[in-house]
C-alpha cells in the first residue's frame, strides 16, 4: 500500500482505528470526569477533581490535558510511562494519549482541558498542538513562574466570571488561552533531547501516518527517497534506536492505547494494525512487550 507522507493531526491518527461510535473508547467519545458531554474548554482544580471522582482506569481523551501542582506531588500516567510532577512544573498530555490519574490526595493544582479546536489556528501551529512526540513534562526557570501563575489566574478569573456576552467570553477565554500555552510551550523539557534532522522528521511524520499500513522499513526509505541505512543513522541520532524499532515501538503503543481503552477484542486489534493473523499479533506483541495482548490488558486494568 503506498505511504501518504502528510504531517497528520492526532485526531486523524486515532480516528483510523474506529468505525463506529459503539467501537470509539468510552475516554475519546465522553467526559473522563463526569458523565456531561466534554465541554471546548474547561478549567478545575485537583480538589475538584477528588470529589468528583477521578477515573482510576486508563483513559484517552480527546482534549488536550494542561496539569500544574501549586502544592505536593503527583505522579501522572502518560502513553504507560509515569511523569512525577512537582510544584511549578507543567505536564501536558494531547488528544488520543493515554492518561491514568495517580494518588491525588497528596497534591493540590489546576488541570486545564481545551479541544485544539478552541485555539485559534496560529497559536496551535505555534505550539506544535497536534504534536504527539512534543515533551511532556515542562520545567520552568526561576523566573517563569510568576509570569505562569498571573496567566493562570486570569484565565481562571475568566473562565468562572459570567459578566460578557457568550461569543466574547469564549474569544476572551481563546486569548488568554493563548498566551498561557505559548509560555508552557516554550519552557525546557524536564528530558531534554538531542538534535532532530529533517531525514528523522520526516521518517517520524510518515511513521505516524502509516505506521498500521507497513512495518517495513524498505517501504518508508522509498517513499522518502533515501536508503533504510540513512533512515537508521538519522533515527539513531535523534532517539537513540534503530529506524525498524522506531516503527516497532508505534505498533506496539497502538496496540496498548486500545488494548488499555476499548472493549475490542486482541485479535480484531490486530487486524486493524495490519497484521493476518492473530497468531501473528500476539508473536510480535510478545516479542516486543515480554507479555501477551490479553495479559497486558488485564494488567493494565487491574485496580490500583
Amino acid at each position: 500500500m503506498p505511504l501518504m507522507l502528510v504531517n497528520t493531526r492526532q485526531d486523524d491518527i486515532t480516528g483510523r482505528f474506529w468505525e463506529g461510535a459503539d467501537e470509539r473508547p468510552a475516554a475519546l467519545v465522553a467526559e473522563p470526569f463526569g458523565t456531561a458531554p466534554a465541554p471546548s474548554f474547561e478549567i478545575l482544580t485537583l480538589a475538584r477533581l477528588r470529589a468528583g471522582g477521578a477515573p482510576t482506569r486508563p483513559f484517552r481523551p480527546d482534549r488536550h490535558c494542561l496539569v500544574t501542582l501549586s502544592s505536593g506531588a503527583l505522579r501522572h500516567s502518560v502513553d504507560f510511562r509515569e511523569h512525577a510532577v512537582a510544584p511549578g512544573q507543567w505536564l501536558w498530555a494531547r488528544p488520543g494519549q493515554v492518561q491514568r490519574w495517580g494518588a491525588l490526595d497528596r497534591a493540590e493544582g489546576t488541570v486545564i482541558r481545551f479541544a485544539t479546536g478552541f485555539l485559534d489556528p496560529d497559536t496551535a501551529i505555534g505550539v506544535c498542538a497536534d504534536d504527539p512526540h512534543a515533551p511532556v513534562l515542562r520545567v520552568p526557570a526561576a523566573d517563569d513562574h510568576a509570569l505562569l501563575r498571573a496567566a493562570t489566574t486570569q484565565l481562571q478569573w475568566e473562565h468562572s466570571a459570567d459578566r460578557l456576552a457568550p461569543d466574547t467570553r469564549r474569544q476572551v477565554l481563546r486569548h488568554l488561552l493563548a498566551v498561557l500555552v505559548l509560555r508552557v510551550a516554550s519552557l525546557p523539557s524536564a528530558s531534554p533531547g538531542t538534535e532532530q534532522g529533517e531525514v528523522y522528521l520526516s521518517f517520524r511524520d510518515a511513521v505516524e501516518r502509516d505506521f498500521a499500513n507497513t512495518r517495513t522499513l524498505n517501504d518508508y526509505a522509498e517513499a522518502l527517497a533515501c536508503s533504510p541505512r540513512t533512515l537508521s543513522r538519522a533515527t539513531i541520532a535523534a532517539v537513540g534506536m534503530p529506524a525498524k524499532e522506531f516503527i516497532d515501538r508505534r505498533v506496539v503503543l497502538e496496540a496498548k492505547r486500545m488494548l488499555a481503552c476499548s472493549t475490542i477484542p486482541a485479535a480484531r486489534i490486530g487486524e486493524r494494525l495490519g497484521f493476518s493473523s492473530a497468531t501473528n499479533f500476539n508473536k510480535f506483541f510478545a516479542q516486543r512487550t515480554g507479555t501477551t495482548p490479553i495479559a497486558f490488558r488485564s494488567e493494565i486494568l487491574a485496580p490500583r
